[in-house]
Formats: structure tokens, sequence, C-alpha cells
């Protein structure tokens, strides 16, 4: 059995061109390299944006190491013995971000092994998938948000996304309406309020904000409040129809079936670190496929972009605008994946294909 012979961890604060907000302005990389006991290396990262991850760091450098190393090198196998064992520091969130740093990494290593690509491995459906333009832009000036609308347009997206949820709802369907106008009646617009409102506050919102023709309704809610998602749903059904997305927040396997099979949700968006790596997100988008739900997987499109390729559904890859690695300079090779007019391909690479740099020498 080829096992895990030496596992280790470095971070890398990687700074935002468009700081997300005033209090985001990085992004943390917890850069992972494994080594097999059969000499094969690979390498994988966790990320967080601004909060946790030295948190996440901790978990990389002690307790994972410290249970997986002489345990199956196989992800598949190692995975929910590690998941079980970090389960009393909780069973999603901190633990499964940092989980996938292994995950991610055993995966390189295989492909690596085996002078392929992970999407290769695993088994290619497709050679390109759709992407959409997307912004952290709600503190944007009406004038900033259209101009990068029509950047989104000149790209060659067919799908764009806004955030909406501020105080005053008016400001929001000024926006979105204002957005429409520039994007045009045939592209899909999806808004996403990140979790700023409460259930009245969303029904009445997302009812006037449908005059826009929304695609979807992100993160309306607290995205752990299943009863309210169950209840938006019921009233968005009797009236506009707008489905609901949401997953960005949703840690585990388990919780995502409860938003699938009590129809909570319309859209799963689980997001690769997350939910802890390739070896659950595949789990998710088959769970997703047999319940006939759209799946479209959050932010990571270098990673995001990959899987897309090797699942049984098609899916829109989200590409915020100067938040990819590679855009920010984060990358120590060529990108894995190039995006244009709106479309997603992958560039010849083994593995992930994702090394990261190394600023501050922290190896």
């Amino acid at each position: 059995m080829t096992t895990i012979a030496s596992f280790g961890a470095r971070l890398i604060r990687v700074p935002l061109t468009r700081p997300w907000a005033a209090d985001v302005t990085s992004v943390g990389v917890i850069a992972t390299h494994v080594v097999r006991s059969d000499g094969a290396e690979g390498w994988g990262f966790s990320w967080t944006p601004q909060i946790g991850a030295e948190a996440v760091l901790a978990l990389l450098q002690h307790d994972i190491p410290t249970f997986a190393v002489g345990r199956s090198a196989e992800p598949a196998e190692v995975w929910p013995e590690l998941w079980r064992h970090l389960h009393e520091a909780g069973g999603g969130g901190l633990t499964t971000i940092a989980i996938a740093g292994l995950d991610l990494a055993l995966w390189d290593a295989a492909a690596r092994a085996a002078g392929i690509s992970v999407s290769t491995s695993i088994g290619r459906r497709r050679d390109s998938v759709r992407s959409y333009g997307s912004g952290i832009n709600l503190h944007y000036e009406l004038d900033d948000l259209l101009a990068q609308a029509r950047r989104w347009v000149d790209a060659g997206f067919g799908a764009v996304k806004m955030k909406v949820g501020s105080p005053d709802l008016a400001r929001d369907v000024a926006r979105v309406a204002a957005v429409r106008d520039v994007i045009g009646p045939d592209r899909a617009l999806m808004v996403d309020a990140n979790q700023r409102w409460d259930l009245d506050r969303a029904t009445t919102a997302v009812e006037a904000l449908a005059a826009s023709d929304i695609a979807w309704i992100e993160e309306p809610l607290r995205a752990d409040d299943l009863a309210g998602h169950i209840e938006l749903a019921r009233r968005l059904r009797a009236g506009s129809g707008v489905p609901i997305a949401l997953g960005e927040n949703v840690h585990t396997r388990y919780r995502f079936d409860d938003f699938v099979r009590s129809g909570a949700a319309q859209v799963v968006q689980p997001n690769i670190v997350r939910v802890g790596g390739i070896t659950p997100f595949l789990e998710i988008a088959g769970d997703a496929h047999a319940a006939g739900i759209d799946l479209h997987p959050h932010l990571l499109p270098e990673l995001s972009g990959q899987l897309a390729l090797v699942l049984p559904q098609e899916v829109l890859v989200e590409d915020i605008e100067d938040a990819a690695f590679g855009a920010l300079g984060a990358l120590e090779t060529p990108s894995p994946v190039a995006i244009a007019d709106g479309t997603l391909t992958e560039v010849p690479h083994e593995g992930l294909g994702l090394r990261f740099t190394d600023p501050e020498g922290l190896r």
C-alpha cells in the first residue's frame, strides 16, 4: 500500500488587486506539499479570505500530519478517516478547509506520478466549460459598477453576477436594473445578497428584483437557516419563481443533502476547498446530479474549472474580476486554465498544475 511519507504546509498572504471590502484586502493561501512512500510528490492548497488562515495552518502543521503520515495515500481512503478524527474540532468549516490541503495534494501526487492532469485521471467529459463574470461590488459607486458590467460584456461572458443587500432596497433595484440595461436581455444576470436579509426582507427584495429577470438569488438568508430557506422557496414558488442558490458556506455533503432534499435550494454552489477538497466535491456533485439540482462551483476558477470538465452535468465556473490566482501573481507556474470569450479551457499541465510563489521565503 502506498502511504503518506511526509506532509508540510506554509502560509502565503496574497493581496487583492480590488479589495472585496474595507476589511478584506487579501486572501490566505496555505500551500501544501505531500511526499508518498513511493517517492511521488504532490502540491495542494487551502484557502480563506482574510480570516482564519493561521488557524487552518495550525491544523495542517500539527493535527493533520500527525494523524495522516503512515496512512493510505489514496484520497478516498484517508479522507473519511481524517474527517472523523478532526470531528471534535468541528465537522466542517476550519476542519474541512484544512483537510482540502491534504486532499488536493494527494490528487496532485497521483496524477503527477502518472504524468497526467487530475481531470484526465478522473475522466474528462468535455474540453471546455462556460464561465461567468462576477464581482464583489456592493461598495462600488454606480459608475464603477456599470464600467465593470461593460468589461464583462466586452470579455464575452454570457452570464454575470453582482452583489445586492444595500440597506436601501431602492438602491439595489436601481443598480440591478442599470446592469441589466448594460448587459442586455440575452445574458443571464445573477444576484448575491451574501446573507444580508431576514425572511420578510428577502421575500420583498427578490420579488422587486425579479423585474430585471434575475437568474437566481444567492444566499438571501443566513447560510445555515434551513427552515428559513424552505419557507422562502415556498413563497418564491408562489410568486416570481426565482431560484435560490447557496452553498459557499455549506461545508459537508450531509448539509448539502439537507438543503437539496428539503427543496430549500434549487442551485448548489460548493466551494471545493471549503467542503474538504476534490474527494467530497465529487460526491456532492454526484448527489446534485442524481437529484436533478443545478450545481455551479464557488470561486477558485483554476481549480473549479478543472473539476467542471469531469462532471456529468454542465456547470458555470465563477470568475471574479482580478481575483484568480494567476491574475494576482500568486502562481509560480502558468495557470492550468485559460478563460476567453466566456469559456474556460485547460492549459496542458500535470497534476493540478498549481504551484504557488513564495514571496516571504515561507518554505
